[in-house]
This record gives C-alpha cells, sequence and structure tokens, in this order.
C-alpha cells in the first residue's frame, strides 16, 4: 500500500482577476477551489493512473469537510485525523504572474499528533510512504523525524519532498527519493547552479548524503534523475504552461505510480515527468489519458559527468546552516 501524509492540507483557492487594483475594489473573473495539499496532489495522480493510496494527515473544520468529501468523490481512500482548528484556504491569485498567499495552518495538539502516529502503525514490509510539505509551526521541526522512525521500525521505504533543514535531517535515514526542484536545491547547500551540470553534482550530494535516488525539476529544462549507478537527464514535452499548483506533486504521483505498477526506474522517471508537465499544461492536476499522451515526448538520455562530479568534490560539501 502507498500512503501519503499531508501534515499541513488546504483548500487551493484559485482566483483569476483582469486588473489588480490594491486598495480597491476587484472582481474575480474565474475561481476554483480545489483539495489541496502535497501529499494530497500525490494521492489524485495515483488515482488517475489506476493506483491506489490512502490518503492522511490532520484536517479540521468546514475546510477539512470540504477536502474530505472532495476526495470521497474523487474515489480516494483517506483516513484524516481530526484536529480541532479548521483547515488552511491557500489563495492562488491569477494576474500575469501567479501570486501565492498561503495561511500557517491549524494548531496541532500532542494528542492529535500521537493519533497520526497511531494510525501509521499498521503500515509494514512492503509499504511506501509519501512524506510531503510543510508541517504546521505547532507541531514542531522534529515531526518528520518521528514519521520517519516509524516507517524505518515497520521497514517500509519512504519518499521525502520537502525542503530545508526537514529534508537535511531526513538524509541519512536513506529515502527512496528526494525531489528538490533546481532552486530548492541550490538554496540547500547555499550556492547558485548556473549548468546542468552543477545541478548534477549538487544532486549528487544527496545520493552522498543518505538518499537511494534524487530527481531534480527544472521547469522547461525538463529533469534530472541521479542514481549511485548514473546520472539522466529528461527533456520537457512542449507545451503552454498554465498552472504551476502540483506539478512537482504530479512528478512524484508518476514516479512512484509507475514503480508500484512494476515499471523500472527510467520508466517511472519517464512518467514522472510527463506527469508533471501535464499538470502544468492544466488548469488543474493532470488526467491519467493527458499524462500518457505525453509519455513518448519525453526522451531520456545519460548525463555526461566529468570525473569530479562522479565522484563528488574533494571534500564533501554539507547543506547550508
Amino acid at each position: 500500500m502507498i500512503y501519503t501524509i499531508t501534515l499541513n492540507p488546504s483548500i487551493d483557492y484559485i482566483v483569476e482577476i483582469e486588473e489588480l487594483t490594491l486598495g480597491g475594489l476587484n472582481r474575480i473573473r474565474n475561481e476554483v477551489k480545489l483539495p489541496g495539499g502535497k501529499g494530497i496532489n500525490v494521492s489524485r495522480i495515483l488515482r488517475e493512473l489506476g493506483t491506489d493510496s490512502l490518503a492522511t494527515g490532520f484536517l479540521g473544520g468546514f475546510t477539512g469537510s470540504f477536502i474530505e468529501q472532495s476526495l470521497e468523490k474523487l474515489g480516494i481512500e483517506r483516513r484524516f485525523i481530526k484536529v480541532a482548528g479548521d483547515t488552511r484556504i491557500n489563495i492562488k491569485l491569477k494576474h500575469g504572474e501567479e501570486t501565492e498567499i498561503n495561511g500557517p495552518g491549524p494548531n496541532i495538539t500532542s494528542e492529535e499528533a500521537d493519533g497520526l502516529l497511531a494510525l501509521l502503525a499498521e503500515i509494514g514490509q512492503g509499504d511506501l510512504v509519501v512524506l510531503s510539505g510543510s508541517a504546521p509551526p505547532s507541531l514542531g521541526s522534529g515531526f518528520y523525524g518521528r514519521l520517519i522512525e516509524v516507517c524505518q521500525a515497520a521497514g517500509a521505504e519512504f519518499v521525502i519532498d520537502t525542503t530545508g533543514d526537514a529534508l537535511k535531517a531526513a538524509l541519512p535515514s536513506r529515502p527512496l527519493l528526494v525531489k528538490p526542484n533546481h532552486h530548492e536545491l541550490a538554496e540547500l547547500f547555499g550556492t547558485e547552479l548556473k549548468s546542468m551540470k552543477e545541478t548534477a553534482r549538487y544532486g549528487r550530494q544527496l545520493l552522498e548524503l543518505g538518499a537511494k535516488h534524487v530527481l531534480v525539476s527544472m521547469a522547461g529544462e525538463g529533469a534530472l534523475f541521479l542514481t549511485p549507478e548514473g546520472s539522466y537527464h529528461a527533456t520537457a514535452p512542449k507545451g503552454s504552461v498554465v498552472n504551476s499548483v502540483g506539478a512537482g506533486d504530479s512528478m512524484i504521483g508518476g514516479f512512484v505510480g509507475a514503480l508500484a505498477a512494476g515499471a523500472d526506474l527510467l520508466t517511472a522517471f519517464r512518467t514522472g515527468v510527463a506527469a508533471g508537465s501535464a499538470t502544468a499544461f492544466a488548469q488543474d492536476l493532470a488526467t491519467g489519458a493527458e499524462i500518457r499522451a505525453l509519455l513518448e515526448q519525453v526522451q531520456i538520455a545519460p548525463l555526461p559527468i566529468d570525473d569530479e562530479a562522479a565522484q563528488g568534490p574533494r571534500r564533501k560539501e554539507e547543506p547550508s546552516k
């Protein structure tokens, strides 16, 4: 079974306006409300690809009820821990460039947090847990570590899609996959990545620090997939980008869904890139048909690595503090 954990879900309220007048009245041209959160997005993509998952995390209030009902309509199995506070609403304002206004999320009590850990006691060897997104501030910085300990004790693999300190702390625990984008990778090491070669070099440092596989998304430049055996570049399919929400989550959903269906790693990589691109070209998350339509456009080639990049820098570079 694949478990997706979203610690801080949201309603994604996407609004499009013709003109933005600060301090004045603005009228919405188009609007849509979607169940949001990175793990929830992964479950939605898995559903489109015909792979079952169990979505869990924390939900509360009328906003949490909306997400619960939306996932029920989509046929996604779910078991969220009910919390006293309201699940947040994140605003995605489309006027030229997209502007995001994200809420902090509800307060999570220690009893509610323990309820999620107890629910995960059922996972076992052969299961895969996807840990995605930020945690509500009330949970503290170490909660992902507690979830990872549960996975390790059960013999389950885990994928983690987060940034900063939470990602750094997870690497020694040998995640099956980490997926920073190129900006997050640069920030992690406190540097600027000026070429694909540099991106591969720093991505491979995540392997040295414990990740089993690394997927680096690079927007229009495609993506890199880094393994202990080699590095690979995938081209990005051609299309008009209309939606940045959920593209990275779709990439993980495509990758994990293909693996669950018995695909090899490079086929999973191709499916992930197709899923991420299909979502970027759509108003909402991609459908299974939209993902499959792009598969042939994703071309994968080994990335030449010079001796220094293959072996890593002479002095291992640690992520920035």
